[in-house]
């Protein structure tokens, strides 16, 4: 399977598990600041009145999955949840966390709550 279609299955597994575990899902692929070095954010779902901006990562192992969302990335999603709450107000209220959901195929997955921190 090429690399592109392994992660947008990865991205439907991780998405699919959540909602298993109670989620909703509200937004998939959330791009901001196009061109601007700002990324993307897989997805973002809520639970009760927690809003989760989850970073999908799949590699040949878990722990590869694990180290591959470098300090870089997770700021870039930091702003991008930023972006996300100024655009979206009725999330205002929410609290923020940021998960990592990591993916070895063919089906081996970790969530990790609070992954890191703004």
């Amino acid at each position: 399977m090429k690399n592109n279609r392994k992660g947008k299955y990865a991205e439907f597994m991780a998405r699919c598990y959540m909602m298993l575990h109670g989620y909703r899902i509200v937004r998939r692929n959330y791009v901001t600041g196009r061109g601007t070095n700002a990324g993307e954010i897989d997805f973002v779902a809520t639970k009760g009145k927690t809003l989760v901006f989850v970073e999908v990562k799949q590699r040949r192992t878990l722990n590869d999955a694990a180290y591959a969302i470098s300090n870089k990335q997770q700021n870039r999603l930091i702003g991008g949840a930023q972006s996300f709450i100024k655009n979206n107000p009725q999330y205002r209220g929410f609290d923020c966390r940021f998960d990592a959901i990591l993916i070895s195929l063919p089906f081996r997955i970790r969530h990790v709550e609070n992954a890191w921190s703004a």
